[in-house]
């Protein structure tokens, strides 16, 4: 902040106050602004598809009506014909979720002791529950810049469900549009809430829910790079070396506490590969990452380590630790099977996408020190 010219106390705590609420507002004005706006973009994709407008005002309609907005509204620069054909697409993108149909309940069989066959009711808690789900999307449509809808519809336009699922991670993870297209290039969709886990049955509802959509299956480490014939703690080094993509691989809500995070049981020391808190499941995620295809010992070894979490970091505010073991590649019935014996909530995934330089490459490559040493010869 600048140096203020009163410099009493309660004059530059004003001032600060002022500032943020500034900045606030400008926020609040500007999501105001794109959900008004993305709104008439929505209006005017509903015409187009109501009034038949194609078909009703002939093969030109999108010049014609794009030349008439404009001299009509000449201080607007959104109506070329590409961007109005985006707005057809947006409202058929979504509208399927938005319009609750009342009769809806009609369409549900149940018995009645009167009757000799099957009658339809009407269920209006189920229409209420719609309705509710529709306002939740309807509200969600409207709070993404119109660039990410952009790329949202040349994606998905075919696959709503996608499309949804990947503009509330957009909100959720205050993702930019270049941060978009890097998880949908990743899979991410058929990768999300994938890892096999025993949530279900070691955790209480709503959370195990929640702990199962979090985790992945498998992991991306496309943004390592490492030897052919790398080990665990090389694959480690990288990791942590790559700490921030790794964070957002992981997902929303994890903190990193530490690498090799010790741990004094008693009379002896215990190191986990990573450890990492959640803020939206308000507990700690024990990781250990193996470099060779998954075994059932290793579960031993990530149940210990959940326990003393439990028992030396986790406080009454604080959910039950959760281990995710990440490994090369698993056979999923066989790690599904090897979980029925434990009682802490343990996920296993695999992982993939690791740059691999051809031997030698990297020992090639002058060092950290070996650079500074020619530059300080010069």
């Amino acid at each position: 902040m600048v140096k203020l010219i009163i410099q009493e106390k309660d004059y530059v705590a004003w001032i600060t106050s002022l500032c943020t609420r500034y900045r606030q507002s400008q926020i609040k004005a500007a999501v105001k602004v794109n959900s008004e706006k993305l709104m008439f973009y929505w209006s005017l994709g509903k015409d187009i598809v109501e009034l038949h407008a194609e078909s009703k005002w002939g093969d030109g309609f999108y010049k014609n009506v794009c030349r008439d907005l404009k001299a009509a509204l000449p201080e607007a620069n959104c109506f070329s014909e590409t961007n109005v054909k985006y707005m057809k697409y947006f409202y058929l993108l979504y509208n399927r979720y938005l319009t609750i149909r009342p009769q809806v309940g009609d369409e549900l069989p149940d018995k009645t002791e009167n009757a000799e066959n099957e009658r339809l009711v009407i269920r209006p808690q189920l229409g209420e529950k719609l309705q509710d789900v529709s306002n939740q999307i309807m509200h969600d449509v409207f709070m993404i810049p119109w660039g990410h809808h952009k790329l949202l519809i040349d994606k998905f336009r075919d696959t709503p469900e996608k499309a949804l699922f990947f503009m509330r991670k957009t909100i959720e993870n205050g993702w930019s549009r270049a941060l978009l297209l890097n998880f949908i290039d990743t899979d991410l969709y058929e990768r999300q809430g994938k890892a096999v886990t025993n949530f279900a049955a070691t955790l209480p509802q709503p959370m195990s829910d929640l702990a199962q959509e979090i985790l992945k299956d498998p992991y991306s480490f496309d943004f390592l790079e490492t030897s052919e014939h790398y080990r665990e703690k090389e694959l480690k080094d990288a990791l942590i070396g790559n700490i921030t993509k790794f964070l957002i691989e992981l997902g929303s809500g994890f903190a990193y506490m530490g690498r090799e995070y010790r741990l004094q049981v008693n009379t002896k020391e215990q190191f986990m590969d990573l450890l990492f808190y959640n803020t939206r499941l308000h507990c700690y995620l024990v990781v250990e990452v193996k470099t060779t295809e998954f075994e059932p010992a290793y579960l031993g070894q990530l149940s210990a380590y959940v326990s003393f979490t439990n028992h030396l970091l986790k406080t009454e505010q604080d959910n039950p630790t959760i281990g995710l073991l990440i490994c090369k590649s698993k056979d999923n019935v066989f790690a599904q099977y090897s979980l029925e014996g434990y009682n802490q909530p343990i996920g296993i995934s695999e992982f993939e996408g690791v740059n691999v330089l051809p031997e030698g490459f990297r020992s090639s490559l002058p060092t950290i020190e070996e650079i500074e040493s020619k530059l300080s010869d010069k």
